[in-house]
Order: C-alpha cells, then sequence, then structure tokens
C-alpha cells in the first residue's frame, strides 16, 4: 500500500528582486500572504497528506499562526536547498513521496499536482511539471554579444510542484549537498531520468513587482 505524500514548501527567501524586507513568502496578495495562497493550492490537491513548510528563523512564530497547526513549520536554511534539507528532515516514516513546491508559486492548480503524484505513482522515480517557452531563446556571451539563437522546440520552463520517490530525493540532497535553483537537476546529476507533466500557466512564479500585480489580477479572477 503506498505511503503518505508530503509537500515541501522552502520559504526561508528575502526575495531581494521583490523589493523591501519582508520575507518574499510573506508578501501580500490580495488578503493574505503569498504562502498562505501557496498552501491553499497545495491542500486543494486530494492526493497531499502532509504540508512541511520552511520559514525564516525569525518569523516562525508568525507563520505558525497564519497556518495553524495542520502545517508543520521548520527553520529554514539560508538557501533554498538547505531549506529543503531541513524539510525533509523531519518527515515521517510513513512518507514515501515528496513534492517540493515553490511558495512563489501561490496559484498552482490542483490538477498540476493530481498529475505529479500520479505520474510518480505510475513508476517514475522524479516528475517536473513544464511548459513551452514562448520566446525565441538566444544564449549570450559575458560581454552580452548574442553567441547562438537556440530552438525553443524543445525548450521548455520548469514548473513545481516537482514530485519525488523520497528515497530518491533524500539521496540526492545527501550526496550533492550544493544550491540549486530546482531539485530536479540534484536528481539528474545523480544520473536518474527526470520526466515532464504538462504545468499550467497559473503556476507562474512571482519574482520581480510586476508579477505582484499579475498574482493580484488572477487572484480577482479566480474569486471574482
Amino acid at each position: 500500500m503506498p505511503g503518505r505524500v508530503a509537500a515541501v514548501v522552502p520559504a526561508a527567501g528575502r526575495g531581494e528582486r521583490l523589493g523591501g524586507g519582508t520575507a518574499k513568502a510573506l508578501r501580500m496578495i490580495g488578503d493574505a500572504p503569498m504562502l498562505v495562497h501557496a498552501v491553499r493550492s497545495l491542500r486543494a490537491a486530494p492526493s497531499v497528506d502532509l504540508l512541511i513548510v520552511a520559514a525564516p528563523a525569525d518569523d516562525l512564530d508568525a507563520v505558525r499562526e497564519l497556518l495553524g497547526s495542520s502545517v508543520l513549520v521548520v527553520p529554514g536554511g539560508m538557501t533554498r536547498s538547505e531549506s529543503v534539507r531541513c524539510a525533509l528532515a523531519v518527515l515521517p516514516d510513513d512518507v514515501d513521496m515528496v513534492l517540493v513546491h515553490d511558495a512563489a508559486r501561490p496559484f498552482v492548480p490542483a490538477s498540476v499536482v493530481e498529475a505529479v503524484v500520479g505520474a510518480v505513482r505510475g513508476g517514475h522515480d522524479a516528475v517536473v511539471p513544464v511548459v513551452a517557452l514562448p520566446d525565441t531563446v538566444k544564449r549570450l556571451a559575458a560581454d552580452g554579444r548574442v553567441l547562438e539563437t537556440l530552438s525553443r522546440h524543445d525548450l521548455y520552463a520548469v514548473q513545481t510542484p516537482q514530485g519525488f520517490l523520497r528515497g530518491v530525493l533524500v539521496e540526492a540532497h545527501r550526496d550533492r549537498p550544493m544550491d540549486a535553483t530546482d531539485d530536479a537537476v540534484l536528481v539528474e546529476a545523480a544520473g536518474r531520468p527526470v520526466w515532464t507533466v504538462q504545468g499550467a500557466d497559473e503556476a507562474f512564479k512571482v519574482t520581480r513587482p510586476a508579477d505582484l500585480l499579475r498574482a493580484e489580477f488572477l487572484l480577482a479572477r479566480l474569486h471574482g
């Protein structure tokens, strides 16, 4: 019988590109912080059994009050990967699948979460949601000169949540304790295949001030 599915949310980053001194995950979108929206989105997925948030150490009490007792909140690290490892360290024994989701993707549809879980349950060790790139992509030299134009037909942007068999993810972080922009790259470095499912436009990442405006618009559309 399959074990439980835990969703890990690394949320300790400061988000310098958004400006201001507030932790990125605690920036407001409408009536709630970004992190609250992300947790709500994960809770809407029937397959998610447990939520673990790695929060800024100096905001632990505030985050626990925001999310309630049903979410396990632990101190995060200085980097995204360190925060993921902090969460992995407290996984209960009955968890056999881990989803890692960016707090900065507050509105991922439950259908994407379920597609990732379904693909892992279907036999894949590691699964990520992707969307096709709409723009032409060029590789540049350090001085800004264009080196080549890449074919976008086989290039995709990767989203979260990314899903893994527990042992695969724990091993990847243990053997490659480096910082990474996502967890799949650590699994790839271990020589394991990473599979994909279709992502969603709603699962965009809030990185810059303009993304906050986009998130506000999406929130109004979802609840309008």
